[in-house]
């Protein structure tokens, strides 16, 4: 099953951009003054600024690719892509997860305005979720550029 260059791909990588975006959105547009005293949510706001360029720059390669019926894959290309999402696909884990145990503390300390922090856990960790398929179903496709 190939991934890279198909619609499949391209599905993958616009819920990333998708879910990245929401996460960055909804904590950059909180209207609290004490974001930025929490490292865990500057943290977030940095890793999803990385994920989203990533995540569309792929998104575009792959999306050409289809237009001109898929370019030649080169195995260190691939092996860049597939580095890539692993690493960002456990940043953007951590980022979700420390995100969202600083957002339970702030309730159980009374703060009421923490929807936005959790919802932007959440996307976070569906963009986590979608980088980690990315790169199961590319990791699979590396033994067979290698062998040629």
């Amino acid at each position: 099953m190939e991934v890279v260059g198909t619609s499949s791909s391209v599905g993958l990588r616009l819920g990333q951009v998708l879910f990245s975006s929401a996460s960055l959105l909804f904590m950059c547009f909180n209207d609290d003054d004490d974001f930025y005293a929490y490292t865990a949510f500057c943290y977030l706001v940095t890793v999803m600024g990385l994920v989203t360029p990533w995540s569309v720059t792929l998104a575009l390669i792959e999306a050409y690719s289809i237009i001109v019926q898929r370019l030649p894959l080169q195995a260190t290309v691939l092996s860049v892509i597939v580095s890539g999402d692993f690493v960002l696909s456990f940043l953007s884990l951590g980022g979700a997860c420390s995100t969202a145990s600083v957002t339970v503390i702030l309730i159980g300390a009374g703060e009421k305005h923490c929807d936005r922090y959790k919802l932007s856990a959440t996307m976070a960790l569906l963009s986590s979720f979608l980088s980690f398929a990315s790169t199961f179903f590319n990791f699979r496709l590396l033994p067979s550029l290698f062998s040629h």
